[in-house]
């Protein structure tokens, strides 16, 4: 039985705890708790040993983990974030609608709609942080950049582009990196729709004023969630179909993650379905590198969608039918647009 490891320790409320951390799997033995546990456990070894002076094992720990969290210090990426694809639903104008024009966009709640609206979606909670750090100052905290996050329902539906979800504009927003180039954000875990790995999408800006226009980008990329952890959210309600399409899928056959199984986008997690869960990615930017906007065939078909896009491997996936983005939306430039919410065109 897992508590009979002389390893954990009990708490008051009957849960059992490593190293002051509660087990996401209390049934389960320590080897059995999945990838972000034991990244979260070599992190701290490291940090022990370093300050022990073991130079050498630190290195050899380092190897086996993409990032250094930690609630008190700044994390660092292994290397530059991936650029990625900004999807067939990022309201940015490239595609639509551009939200980032509108009042109230920057904000760290991101679970309800603001403007007319303010329908607020149901999920397992979630606090998203991203660290971002310029490579062209030895990655020093970018302090000041904006950071544009959004990502599907648990239901996997977007926001202003799914139907009936057309004038709702939920799990957007953007915040400003303090002085340790950390951005947080309040949401809840993002449902898995068929062919796509469960993700949260993000780009970043130099600062809150150039928001509104991607020429201004400095990086596109996106954050995918453990396997572990989207397991144990898609058991709960709410979270209908996303326990099927995420058997049906893993990190390396993705059409975003697969190149490198996710390798430095693949976020640190802690906590549990009834407390929510904290969720961390280091997100190493050097200015120099031409930001992606929309790239490669994204894959993936929401719930009640059609077919994938027929635009010759453009941006990929289909919303829900008969959704349009808000009337009067610019198309963003005529390479692409939206027919009936599908996507035609490539850009």
């Amino acid at each position: 039985m897992t508590d009979q490891d002389p390893r954990l320790q009990r708490d008051t409320d009957g849960s059992l705890h490593y190293e002051g951390r509660r087990l996401a799997h209390q049934d389960e033995p320590l080897a059995d708790q999945g990838l972000g546990f034991d990244i979260a456990t070599m992190v701290t070894r490291r940090r022990a040993l370093g300050a022990l002076g073991a130079g050498a094992a630190v290195a050899g720990l380092a190897a086996c983990s993409t990032s250094s969290a930690s609630d008190s210090d700044s994390t660092t990426s292994d290397g530059e974030i991936p650029e990625e694809t900004n999807g067939p639903y990022p309201a940015d104008g490239t595609n639509g609608v551009n939200v980032l024009t509108e009042s109230g966009i920057v904000r760290s709640d991101i679970t309800a709609s603001f403007g007319d609206s303010t329908t607020a979606v149901s999920g397992v909670p979630m606090t998203l942080t991203l660290t971002i750090t310029n490579m062209e100052e030895d990655n020093a905290p970018y302090a000041g950049v904006a950071v544009y996050v959004w990502h599907c329902t648990a239901d996997g539906l977007y926001s202003l582009y799914s139907e009936g979800l057309e004038n709702e504009n939920f799990l957007r927003g953007v915040q400003v990196a303090d002085e340790n180039g950390q951005v947080t954000f309040t949401s809840i875990i993002p449902g898995c729709y068929a062919g796509r790995w469960p993700h949260i999408h993000f780009e970043v800006y130099p600062d809150e004023a150039s928001i509104t226009s991607t020429d201004n980008l400095l990086a596109t990329s996106q954050v995918a969630i453990p396997q572990d952890v989207a397991e144990t959210v898609y058991a709960e309600d709410g979270y209908d179909g996303s326990t099927e399409n995420l058997a049906n899928i893993t990190l390396d056959s993705d059409n975003v993650f697969g190149d490198d199984g996710g390798e430095l986008q693949l976020a640190t997690v802690d906590g549990d379905v009834a407390s929510g869960f904290t969720v961390t990615l280091p997100v190493a930017i050097d200015p120099s590198t031409e930001p992606g906007v929309s790239g490669g065939d994204m894959g993936g078909t929401p719930p009640s969608g059609g077919g994938p896009s027929d635009g010759g491997g453009g941006m990929g996936g289909t919303p829900p039918e008969g959704g349009t983005p808000p009337s009067g939306a610019s198309d963003g430039g005529g390479e692409s647009s939206l027919v009936g919410n599908n996507l035609v065109g490539s850009r």
